[in-house]
């Protein structure tokens, strides 16, 4: 098989492309990757120089490029995304631009030269919030986006969504929940607090830190997409989460207990605009009909990704913001 993976040097994208490549060595992947600051090379070092991997940069909005690599390709992974919800609401622009627009210029391109699969990454944050009595998200809730960065994403779900129901193109979609491991921009809030505290500096917490996330880790989350490419039925939506709803609060002094440090370090800054209060999701779908479900534990994710900072220094640094 050949895949066409988008935005394949970010973080999703790279684990992706480094666990396909080493489950399935036959076949082909073409990384096509913008390598806005979010994208980067060296997450893909190992990988660079093998046969049966190539990379382009590129625009996922220049329909020109697109008709020259989707023909050779069978299966389109899209993860390519502006996904800092901080940015989005600072400027919204490249966010319409790159998740909307440029998801409708994949689409059509898939469209003309009749690709195979177009599996779309999302997000669960497309679903808005939750309160403490609220039933997790499901691939059957209402969408309620509440930033720019998640309308966007809900946009573009839309446009995937309605190129099945009206072109019969063969799409697949996943909604994760939030990623955390190896090769996250250090702006991310996990990365963030572990290389501020190698750096021995405070960590900074919305409000009370009383916000809820689930935690997905990354290698959890690919082998998600990989089950929904080989099990997943066409013009379904599947949500992968970790089960691991985790109130900011608790998280960081998870961090700082397993990097034994104090909550000293803990400095508790104005809180996001808008701030979605938790985002919870339900897995039930795709454990019954993909048979998949998370399989690290939160800890043992957590502390794997703290020693991979520790020892990839080098890689932060000079990402760090």
């Amino acid at each position: 098989m050949k895949l066409l993976i988008t935005g394949g040097a970010g973080f999703i994208g790279s684990n992706f492309i480094r666990y396909w490549l080493k489950k399935y060595p036959e076949d082909i992947i073409i990384n096509l990757d913008k390598l806005t600051y979010a994208g980067n090379l060296d997450n893909l070092k190992e990988i660079e120089n093998s046969s049966n991997y190539s990379f382009v940069q590129g625009d996922i909005c220049d329909e020109k490029l697109l008709d020259k690599l989707i023909p050779s390709v069978d299966t389109v992974v899209h993860l390519a995304a502006e996904s800092h919800v901080d940015r989005s609401i600072l400027n919204s622009f490249d966010f319409v631009k790159t998740n909307v627009e440029g998801t409708r210029s994949l689409l059509d391109a898939c469209l003309r030269h009749k690709v195979s699969r177009f599996h779309h990454v999302s997000t669960d944050e497309v679903f808005g919030s939750l309160s403490l009595e609220d039933n997790p998200f499901s691939e059957t809730s209402p969408y309620d986006p509440r930033s720019p960065y998640s309308a966007s994403k809900a946009g573009s779900d839309h446009l995937v969504r309605s190129y099945f129901h009206t072109h019969g193109l063969p799409i697949t979609i996943s909604n994760c929940s939030n990623n955390f491991g190896p090769y996250q921009h250090p702006e991310k809030l996990i990365p963030r607090f572990i290389s501020n505290l190698l750096l021995n500096k405070k960590v900074p917490v919305y409000g009370q830190g009383l916000n809820i996330r689930d935690w997905l880790h990354v290698s959890d989350h690919v082998k998600g997409i990989e089950a929904v490419l080989n099990k997943g039925k066409l013009g379904e939506t599947y949500c992968l989460g970790g089960n691991s709803e985790k109130n900011n609060l608790e998280l960081t002094k998870n961090i700082l207990t397993l990097m034994n440090k104090s909550e000293d370090y803990i400095e508790y800054v104005d809180d996001r605009l808008g701030h979605d209060f938790r985002y919870a999701i339900s897995c039930e779908k795709a454990s019954k009909e993909l048979f998949w479900q998370a399989k690290i534990s939160f800890i043992d994710a957590l502390l794997d990704t703290i020693n991979w900072y520790k020892e990839n220094r080098s890689w932060w640094e000079k990402l760090k913001i």
